[in-house]
């Protein structure tokens, strides 16, 4: 593992490293998914069945996430689509004077 000092990087820099690894993290999650399925679905056929035929056909497809509408004025890791409970921060900065307006993306 690399070893550096993170107190010596600027804010863009440290925003940057924690953007490479939230995505390092992901994909490295859907490797590991998608080898478990592979082994999984191998299993099946060599007990002569498909995948679907043993967890069923109603297997529910994910749904692609809404894209963020509204993100956090001083922490851009904290966003929100406009759906659901409004979370603490956005609650927050509207009563500290900001408008919606002022925290949406784009």
């Amino acid at each position: 593992m690399a070893d550096f000092d993170l107190e010596a990087l600027s804010l863009t820099e440290l925003r940057k490293l924690h953007k490479d690894i939230a995505k390092a993290i992901t994909t490295y999650e859907d490797r590991q998914k998608a080898e478990a399925r592979a082994k999984v679905e191998v299993f099946a056929k060599e007990l002569g069945y498909s995948l679907a035929e043993l967890v069923g056909n109603d297997m529910k497809t994910a749904r692609a996430p809404v894209p963020a509408k509204y993100r956090h004025p001083e922490n851009p890791a904290l966003n929100w689509s406009g759906r659901g409970r409004k979370p603490q921060w956005f609650l927050d900065a509207l009563s500290a004077g900001k408008t919606a307006t002022d925290m949406a993306i784009g």
